[in-house]
């Protein structure tokens, strides 16, 4: 009989088995664990699971409160239009947080978190993005411990959502901010110590790191929303995507995140090979791959080039063979699924004839060398670095591609990888890289661009290298439309806006777009209630409503 018992046990499914650990794998490693410092997608998933921020963007695209009750409108008054101190039209928000809501050490959340929040961010030493949103955003008012208002000096459609404005833990990092501001960044207990609970208010909290390879999360006791399923998840950051791969299929990671995950080609070829062991799910999202271009490499500088540069790529043969046709071309950073897209927006299709009769006309000559490459009055290569995330086979496979098309009319493009939380902690934002960088942008719907495209982005060193306009883009017009996007409350006046600022971008190309991504979510059989959003706020940030089948 004790033989049959152990038999029968050997024999039940391996769902059947209590599951209370997650693994996770994701190509990335967060460049900081500081919310309002640098943006990486890496950073936004790991942080899902242990922060909550006011709103956010849900899977369907809609505005919702998460820390807030009520989602401030014009029509239940928690949002009033007023006169601004200097006699401009402004806007007098309010929002309540929910009751109960605690730090991971059991101190209460309440609008001092908030406020220190914005005086960082106020505060241009500190390096704190986005810079703009502070500078707007230019008083806090504490109406007591749960209720605060912010006034804008300015009436915007996007009043109601606070993107990344969320409490930061007065009691632990106030002081050590106020003892210098700009040095904040390098000593924040973010970094220095973020196993201490009182950083976290998610449903989960860091109670382990391994720089550069694991971050394990375990409950928070203090979390008041719903209980998560897994007592523990481990963040596995493996940035090989061959690597990453092989560990899914030996057990060492039970998913993959799709936000940060195998490229679908990829992805679609392991559920071909592995049945019914795994689901897949592909989202198309606001997620824009794109070469961002340093415009104050001279060559570069001139717009002739970086037209000749797009019109020599065939970014839809890349597509077809290398993304099995998944992804779809991108024009602008503006994707076709978000409504203030321009269908009619100029194209840039391959021709390589006309590229090369750009770089002649930018003073970029055939000389007959040997090597093939152009060269310009002063004998100077028509050469600059291609960089992208080390690890990465899709990009690397892409990189190849560039390389090759570029050569074909004479520009040599030098292969540089860099480990991602290198390439976006350094490299692109402090300006170091010198040419292109391939990357991806990850946006909510209509999102402004103002911090990758206006002058005053620039990342420099006395804003502690804040801003995101890493190609260093200076455009009169464009900085009056990104200003003038967020005030203009009419739907259909906002579109037209919306197109003159995509064929702004179409004509000078500050970026050369390449496609819209599609990301392919990995998941064990057992596994259920992941919804990706395909914007830039991530499936992590509803973990609670992961379960086991």
């Amino acid at each position: 009989m004790r033989w049959l018992v152990a038999l029968l046990l050997l024999a039940l499914p391996a769902q059947a088995q209590p599951r209370d650990t997650l693994s996770i794998g994701i190509t990335q490693y967060p460049s900081t664990l500081h919310p309002n410092i640098e943006n990486m997608v890496a950073k936004s998933y790991t942080l899902g699971f242990v922060r909550r921020p006011i709103t956010a963007y849900d899977a369907d695209w809609q505005l919702i409160c998460l820390l807030c009750e009520t989602l401030p409108t014009l029509e239940n008054g928690l949002a009033v239009r007023e006169t601004t101190p200097d006699g401009k039209p402004g806007l007098r928000v309010t929002w309540r947080l929910r009751e109960g809501l605690r730090w991971g050490d059991g101190t209460p959340i309440t609008t001092e978190d908030l406020r220190f929040a914005h005086d960082a961010g106020r505060e241009g030493a500190t390096g704190i993005g986005p810079a703009e949103f502070y500078r707007s955003a230019y008083e806090f008012i504490a109406e007591d411990a749960r209720s605060f208002t912010l006034r804008f000096d300015r009436v915007t459609f996007q009043f109601a959502s606070l993107g990344d404005f969320a409490p930061l833990p007065a009691h632990l990092e106030r002081a050590r901010w106020e003892s210098d501001p700009r040095t904040y960044r390098t000593r924040t207990l973010y970094d220095t110590e973020p196993t201490n609970p009182g950083l976290w208010n998610g449903p989960y909290r860091i109670t382990q790191v391994q720089a550069g390879s694991a971050i394990t999360l375990e409950r928070n006791p203090h979390w008041s929303g719903a209980t998560p399923a897994f007592r523990r998840i481990v963040i596995r950051t493996v940035e090989s995507t061959p690597a990453l791969e092989a560990q899914l299929l030996a057990g060492q990671v039970d998913m993959i995140a799709g936000e940060l995950g195998l490229p679908v080609e990829q992805a679609s070829a392991l559920i071909r090979r592995t049945g019914q062991r795994f689901r897949a799910e592909y989202r198309p999202g606001l997620i824009y791959e794109h070469l961002d271009l340093n415009l104050d490499v001279p060559a570069l500088s001139d717009r002739r080039v970086r037209q000749a540069l797009l019109l020599a790529l065939d970014r839809g043969q890349i597509v077809a063979r290398l993304f099995e046709g998944r992804q779809t071309v991108a024009q602008t950073s503006v994707n076709p699924l978000d409504w203030p897209h321009d269908p009619d927006v100029r194209r840039w299709p391959v021709d390589q004839l006309r590229a090369a009769a750009l770089l002649e006309e930018a003073g970029w000559r055939s000389t007959g060398a040997s090597d093939g490459i152009r060269r310009n009055a002063e004998g100077q290569r028509l050469s600059f670095e291609l960089l992208t995330t080390a690890g990465n086979r899709s990009r690397e496979a892409v990189q190849q591609v560039i390389q090759a098309q570029w050569r074909q009319v004479g520009v040599e493009a030098r292969i540089r990888n860099e480990p991602p939380r290198v390439l976006f902690g350094e490299t692109l934002s402090r300006r170091r890289f010198q040419g292109a960088a391939m990357f991806a942008w990850v946006s909510a719907p209509e999102s402004v661009p103002r911090s990758s495209l206006h002058s005053d982005e620039i990342p420099r060193a006395e804003r502690n290298w804040s801003g995101q306009n890493y190609a260093g883009f200076r455009n009169a017009e464009m900085d009056a439309l990104l200003e003038a996007l967020p005030q203009e409350l009419d739907r259909e006046k906002r579109r037209a806006l919306w197109h003159r600022l995509q064929a702004i971008y179409a004509e000078e190309l500050p970026a050369l777009p390449l496609w819209f991504r599609q990301d392919a979510h990995l998941w064990p059989a057992w596994l259920t209630g992941v919804r990706p959003t395909g914007h830039l706020n991530p499936s992590s940030l509803w973990v609670e409503e992961w379960r086991v089948r």
